[in-house]
């Protein structure tokens, strides 16, 4: 079956009860179906091994029919044969009939009774908003929408990117901070983030580019929705290349490719263009539900990866997505101040993180494509799976680094820079109100002595190169010192050179 390798598959193990053992679920020979019945396997899967949509559907995808309605007939108030009616009727795109035929005998199938079942166990996996079906009684509850649905498991390490609360921490944060350092810690913020998205990309924007897209990011938190045309105009900002611009989604098949030669080089193949309208109406209407019950900040990693892995443009997808990932965090009130956590920041010190977290989707996506070389430059791509892979996946290894980067870029990117912030202004009134010094000097010298500890040689010799008595330059470095040492909190200088 040509689905993503599952995360822990099960296998028959001498234990005593079903148990998670490594990476496989270790079950007790007599648990385990009795047949190699596709059915009963699947059966088993919905009791014992959580909820893997894409695996059930094209699963369901080979059953027959009277098969699923069989065994819903055996047992109507089942929760798992309801959900295999459900999911059959989802994978085949229309409703299961009234009545099978059983032999010679035409049975109506009964109704559904029993509790209404959630798709998703509430406890195991991060859930949305419920949209019920009444045929079979169950509670769909994934992220996105029947047509269209993420999974996202409540791993240990999840669970406790979740406790942290790390908006409520961003709140505690701007409410302990002096407006006019906030301010400047916010324009810092724009700046790095801008810096650091493209680097993540190899490139190195002009100032104006870089300014451009900086407006961007303080446009995130504007009540705009996202729309194809709000992405279109956002991708002619982000791309360097004027002829890389785009005027809708693409219309052709593109892959991604890395420094080997030939297929082995093809790393991704994005859904096919045709795709595209169908993939991006649930992610645009996931980044715009601002009163989803899901975490604000598990949305925005989830709405980022999304549209990644769909690549709806030639160029610029990557720089998009972190940016949507600030859109989607700034509905929140908690970043009603216009701070932005510069994610890409943490991202571009964690980039191997960062493309193990892509390819926990990319590589088992690039498996079920068929790729030629035709020239250095061309390829021929076939897909030789389902196309439906591309909607219903486990995001889980996104989300939780999308928590993970948060968190850094507030606790040591924004922290840092505040607390630099506020070392640079009690250094520069000691040395503004010690000498008499011209302030791009004085700012020159205030930033060395605190990124190097101290005053270089060669940050000296240049200040009594342009005329400044050493007499002046030995008071400058006293008042510096004296300052450093009256901070209260004892850092030594030298911590980062940031844009004071």
């Amino acid at each position: 079956m040509p689905a993503f390798p599952v995360r822990m598959p099960a296998r028959v193990a001498p234990v005593t009860r079903v148990t998670p053992t490594g990476e496989f679920l270790s079950v007790p020979e007599a648990t385990a179906p009795s047949s190699d019945d596709a059915l009963d396997h699947l059966l088993f899967a919905f009791k014992h091994e959580g909820m893997n949509l894409q695996v059930a559907l094209l699963a369901l995808k080979t059953i027959p029919e009277t098969l699923v309605a069989q065994a819903f007939c055996l047992a109507p108030g089942s929760r798992f044969a309801r959900t295999a009616a459900y999911l059959w009727e989802l994978a085949h795109g229309r409703p299961m009939a009234s009545s099978i035929q059983m032999g010679p005998t035409e049975i109506k199938l009964p109704l559904a009774n029993g509790a209404y079942h959630k798709l998703f166990d509430e406890t195991r996996y991060i859930t949305g908003r419920v949209v019920r079906d009444t045929r079979w009684r169950i509670d769909f509850n994934g992220l996105g929408t029947p047509d269209y649905c993420l999974s996202v498991e409540r791993t240990p390490a999840l669970e406790a990117l979740l406790a942290e609360d790390i908006l409520a921490q961003v709140a505690a944060f701007v409410d302990s901070a002096d407006p006019a350092v906030l301010d400047r810690t916010v324009r810092w913020a724009y700046l790095s983030e801008t810096e650091g998205s493209f680097e993540i990309e190899r490139e190195r924007p002009s100032a104006n580019k870089a300014e451009a897209f900086a407006a961007l990011l303080a446009r995130a938190r504007q009540n705009e929705p996202v729309t194809p045309d709000y992405l279109v105009a956002l991708q002619q900002v982000a791309v360097t290349n004027p002829l890389d611009r785009a005027e809708a989604f693409r219309t052709h098949q593109n892959w991604l490719r890395n420094g080997m030669p030939g297929v082995l080089g093809v790393t991704y193949v994005p859904p096919p263009p045709e795709m595209l309208p169908a993939l991006m109406a649930p992610i645009l209407a996931l980044a715009n539900d601002h009163a989803s019950p899901v975490d604000v900040l598990v949305r925005a990693s989830l709405v980022s990866f999304a549209f990644v892995m769909a690549h709806p443009f030639m160029d610029g997808n990557g720089r998009l997505s972190r940016f949507l990932f600030h859109k989607v965090a700034c509905s929140d009130a908690r970043l009603a101040s216009g701070l932005v956590l510069p994610v890409s920041v943490a991202m571009k010190r964690h980039e191997h993180e960062y493309l193990q977290a892509l390819q926990s989707f990319s590589r088992p996506a690039r498996a079920l494509w068929e790729v030629t070389q035709i020239s250095d430059a061309r390829f021929d791509v076939r897909l030789r799976g389902d196309p439906l892979v591309y909607r219903y996946w486990d995001a889980t290894a996104g989300v939780e680094f999308g928590l993970r980067m948060a968190g850094e870029a507030l606790r040591k990117d924004l922290t840092d820079e505040m607390a630099f912030l506020l070392r640079y202004d009690a250094v520069y009134r000691a040395v503004n109100d010690a000498v008499d010094m011209n302030n791009t000097d004085l700012v020159l010298f205030v930033r060395a002595f605190i990124q190097n500890g101290g005053l270089s040689k060669h940050r000296r010799r240049q200040l009594l190169a342009k005329g400044h008595p050493e007499a002046l330059v030995d008071a400058a470095v006293v008042a510096a010192t004296e300052a450093w040492a009256l901070l209260s909190d004892g850092d030594e200088p030298g911590a980062q050179e940031a844009s004071a």
